[in-house]
């Protein structure tokens, strides 16, 4: 299984240490938070969905997902209400903010983990078909055949560089910092920031794009980001 990573955010930590447990067993990565404001002190656009318990402290899971939805970086990640408000009123509500699914407490761990993967199929169904293709000006990546062009000729990338330029092309003009850098291609290996690892891999990707390796722009202390220039 593609490693996914799922951040479950819920004030119970029986629960939490529950779904962990068993999200973690189905091959998929796993951070928890026991309140909204914990959750959001992360860095969300790391994950690929999120379990949000409803009822929470001062943030409640609707308000967390409505700050979730107005940022326009973590707008487009899922997530999965988790509650023991059962009325059609609160279900309807947590429709309304943008939930993808709605499981009431008690719930099946059975059941979380099946509507966990229906969740995702759908937003793989939607990234094969809306993100066939990434570019910039001359800059092409073809996400089907993984290959990489630079004016209609064929760039030879390694799977990290390969990562690296995706990254890029779908966040352009964002800073990426060595730590989320490290999170989002190298995931749970070794750190690759300490010994350099992502410094050679950028450079080596710099050389590779021609004339775009000045679009890879690195400010000291903050990061790399793929700037349009």
């Amino acid at each position: 299984m593609s490693q996914y990573r799922i951040l479950v955010v819920d004030d119970e930590e029986d629960i939490c240490e529950i779904l962990h447990f068993n999200l973690e067993a189905e091959g998929y990565l796993v951070d928890v938070a026991y309140s909204a404001e914990e959750a959001l002190e992360k860095d969300l656009s790391v994950y690929s969905l999120l379990l949000l318990d409803v009822m929470m402290g001062t943030i409640s899971g609707f308000e967390m997902a409505n700050k979730v939805r107005k940022n326009d970086i973590t707008s487009n990640i899922p997530f999965i209400f988790l509650t023991a408000k059962t009325d059609e009123n609160n279900r309807l509500k947590g429709l309304r903010v943008g939930a993808d699914d709605y499981i009431f407490k008690p719930f099946s761990l059975r059941e979380v983990i099946e509507r966990i993967k229906a969740v995702i199929i759908r937003l793989e169904v939607t990234k094969y078909f809306d993100y066939q293709f990434l570019s910039y000006e001359k800059l092409e990546m073809n996400l089907i055949d993984n290959k990489v062009m630079v004016d209609k000729m064929d760039v030879l990338c390694t799977k990290k560089e390969f990562e690296i330029l995706k990254l890029f092309l779908e966040n352009k003009n964002r800073m990426f910092t060595e730590e989320e850098l490290q999170l989002r291609i190298w995931m749970n290996e070794e750190p690759a920031g300490l010994d350099g690892t992502i410094d050679r891999n950028i450079n080596q990707l710099r050389k590779k794009i021609g004339r775009y390796e000045k679009n890879i722009v690195n400010r000291h202390g903050y990061g790399y980001s793929f700037e349009e220039l």
